[in-house]
């Protein structure tokens, strides 16, 4: 176990476990890699010149121990603000952004070689509307004011196939709530995933979190919503014959 600067991150606690690190975070288990192959010379420069002023603001707990809360409102110029969960390689964040300039939308993703890739495709792209948290977005949530974000993608999020890592899944209501209370009422919340248990749980999880779904509206993978590019993921589990299943949720 160690501290990352996002969190208290280890293994499953225990009893005797304490519940919060001696700097006030939280103990948040994190299942997953922060990183994968060894970065080439022009994603560390990426990382090196771009992803700092590209931050959305104090978010870790190492540099907002008070939590305090972001200024969402001089972040974008007042811009509406979307969320990415776990963008992957962002390229659906950048066509977002290209797609609509007049928003502003944040990405979380903590595998820094995703990040990397996204920070290269911003600049091919020259996109000026994002903002990048390169971490846990339960740790974003804590510091985002309460109802801000009117629209969120989680798009084909780890399946953690396992029964027994059904837990780790983001639809649970550990990551549910805290998402539900930064979301704007009426705030759309999109999920794209091609596990059919992953779309049970969905369905049955993110009603409690205080969220109904839009039933109607395109059902067909081929057009699931007219803004929709195809993601590196989307691809894989069609060449795999897996179907992907698109869900959109309304923030009641």
């Amino acid at each position: 176990m160690f501290w990352a600067g996002r969190g208290f991150i280890g293994q499953a606690m225990s009893d005797e476990t304490p519940k919060t690190h001696p700097s006030g975070a939280p103990w948040r288990n994190f299942y997953g890699r922060f990183k994968g192959k060894t970065l080439r010379p022009n994603q560390k420069e990426f990382l090196e010149e771009d992803l700092e002023p590209l931050s959305p603001g104090p978010v870790g707990w190492d540099v907002n121990p008070d939590r305090e809360k972001l200024d969402v409102e001089a972040m974008f110029d007042g811009r509406p603000l979307w969320l990415e969960i776990g963008f992957g390689g962002g390229e659906h964040l950048v066509h977002m952004a290209k797609t609509y300039p007049d928003m502003g939308i944040i990405g979380c993703e903590p595998f820094i070689n995703g990040v990397a890739m996204l920070l290269g495709k911003i600049r091919e792209a020259g996109v000026t509307n994002l903002k990048v948290h390169p971490g846990d977005a339960r740790d974003l949530f804590d510091v985002l004011p309460d109802g801000c974000v009117q629209k969120a993608f989680l798009n084909y999020p780890d399946p953690w196939p396992k029964k027994r890592h059904h837990r780790r899944r983001f639809v649970t209501q550990e990551h549910l709530q805290p998402l539900a209370q930064v979301m704007a009422q009426g705030a759309e919340f999109r999920v794209a995933t091609d596990i059919p248990d992953y779309v049970r749980q969905t369905m049955q999880e993110v009603p409690q979190a205080g969220f109904e779904w839009l039933a109607e509206g395109p059902s067909d993978w081929r057009e699931p919503w007219g803004d929709w590019i195809s993601t590196r993921y989307e691809q894989k589990a069609l060449r795999e014959g897996r179907t992907p299943h698109y869900m959109t949720f309304r923030r009641r």
